[in-house]
């Protein structure tokens, strides 16, 4: 849900089957033509697009902008008091430009819109429209149907295991510097919910499985001593972990929404602790990774990890 007041970054084609091709003697076989499936377009325009969406307290949006441009680097465009919903409402909204990752940061002024608030990311795509048919045959429900902004149009979708994703395109096409470093989408699902999750977001984001540890440290969630399991998945939309666990997690972990990799986690802390920041768990080491928990000031929880 890109809603900034800045530069901003068709028809459905059926393959039929040729009657022609159908054996004259079966009497059995359907007359009707039967269709293939539609080839998968790619959807993504690129990670540095792909926005977390952090909704913080009321009256505190200047001082987290303030405080993650201190801890990461980067610019802000905004705030921008605007409606970002299809029904009323009103909203500071504001763009952060970081080298670990884009945020779109909302400080409402009106209570939030249901499902607004749900939906932890935004995602430019090529095409609205093809891409909301292409997620709901992906199995994905789309849960705010396609609507208008002050600067393009979005729809919000949901992938089977409660997973929210706002899709976006902009009249103007955005232009945004490359990361430095491209975030995780960080998820937490149960292991009911990870199969069909894993089906239709692969197939709506082209994506890969890069790895799947079913015996991954428990001290990186919080859990020393015990083991769960890891996904690593790559797509046009960035890289995505999925935890699958049992639901028995310490504060604040599931909350976070986003893993950002730096090439210095201390110094990252540091700056992140004087800048008005908290750091709520490690940092610990596993796997070759050092990481730690870190919430900033309007309550957003970020995991920070040392790139690799």
């Amino acid at each position: 849900m890109k809603r900034h007041f800045v530069r901003r970054v068709v028809p459905l084609v059926a393959a039929i089957a040729a009657l022609t091709a159908i054996p004259a003697a079966s009497a059995t076989q359907s007359s009707t033509p039967a269709q293939q499936p539609l080839p998968h377009r790619q959807f993504a325009v690129g990670p540095q697009y792909d926005t977390t969406h952090v909704y913080v307290a009321p009256g505190t949006e200047q001082a987290f902008a303030a405080s993650w441009v201190a801890t990461f680097g980067g610019t802000t465009i905004g705030p921008n008091a605007t409606q970002v919903t299809p029904t009323p409402s009103r909203t500071l909204s504001e763009l952060v430009l970081s080298p670990v990752g884009t945020l779109s940061v909302f400080d409402y002024t009106t209570p939030v819109p249901y499902p607004f608030g749900t939906e932890r990311t935004g995602w430019l795509v090529t095409d609205l429209d093809q891409a909301v048919r292409a997620a709901r045959a992906d199995g994905a429900a789309v849960t705010v149907a396609p609507f208008a902004d002050p600067i393009g149009r979005d729809a919000v979708v949901q992938f089977p295991g409660g997973v929210s994703a706002q899709l976006y395109v902009h009249t103007t096409p955005p232009s945004y510097p490359d990361l430095a470093s491209v975030p995780d989408n960080r998820l937490y699902l149960s292991p009911d919910a990870v199969g069909g999750f894993l089906r239709s977001y692969l197939s709506f984001t082209g994506g890969r499985v890069v790895s799947d540890d079913r015996k991954a440290d428990g001290a990186a969630i919080g859990l020393p001593g015990t083991t769960y399991r890891l996904l690593r998945l790559s797509s046009g939309f960035g890289t995505t972990t999925v935890t699958v666990t049992d639901g028995h997690l310490p504060y604040p972990f599931g909350r976070e929404l986003t893993g950002y990799g730096v090439s210095d986690l201390g110094a990252t802390l540091d700056r992140a602790k004087a800048a008005g920041a908290s750091v709520q768990w490690g940092p610990v080491s596993v796997g070759g990774r050092d990481s730690a928990m870190v919430q900033f000031p309007g309550g957003y929880v970020a995991e920070i990890h040392t790139c690799r």
